[in-house]
């Protein structure tokens, strides 16, 4: 088995900045990909930011220059750091993992989820 819990989230007024972490643990050989989620109630789960295990970036357009993903493949931990943070990024926001377990299998892992409030 495999668990990711995040951590980080809260409220903060807008233009501030928060960061989230999430921290994989259990039988883990590898992570290959790790991304963020968020998803507003009543609209679909969004991708926010996604970090491969060498590094490699993408983010949606909504972040891009204002959230910055990075990982620690030793520690098996994942933090996105958000600035300038808006209204509109209120959201749960959930850590993703794509593992190969030490059993050899794949598995696609979701934290619990982590609510960040923007208030106005």
């Amino acid at each position: 088995q495999v668990q990711l819990v995040e951590s980080g989230g809260g409220l903060v007024q807008a233009g501030g900045s928060l960061s989230l972490s999430c921290a994989a643990s259990g039988s883990i050989f590898s992570i290959n990909v790790m991304d963020w989620y968020r998803q507003d109630p009543g609209k679909q789960r969004e991708l926010v930011a996604r970090i491969t295990s060498g590094g490699i970036t993408n983010y949606a357009d909504s972040v891009k220059g204002r959230f910055t993903i990075s990982r620690d493949n030793a520690k098996n931990t994942m933090h996105l750091l958000m600035n300038s943070l808006r209204p509109e990024d209120t959201a749960v926001y959930y850590c993703h993992a794509e593992v190969r377990t030490t059993g050899r299998t794949y598995l696609a892992v979701w934290g619990q989820g982590t609510l960040v409030t923007v208030s106005s």
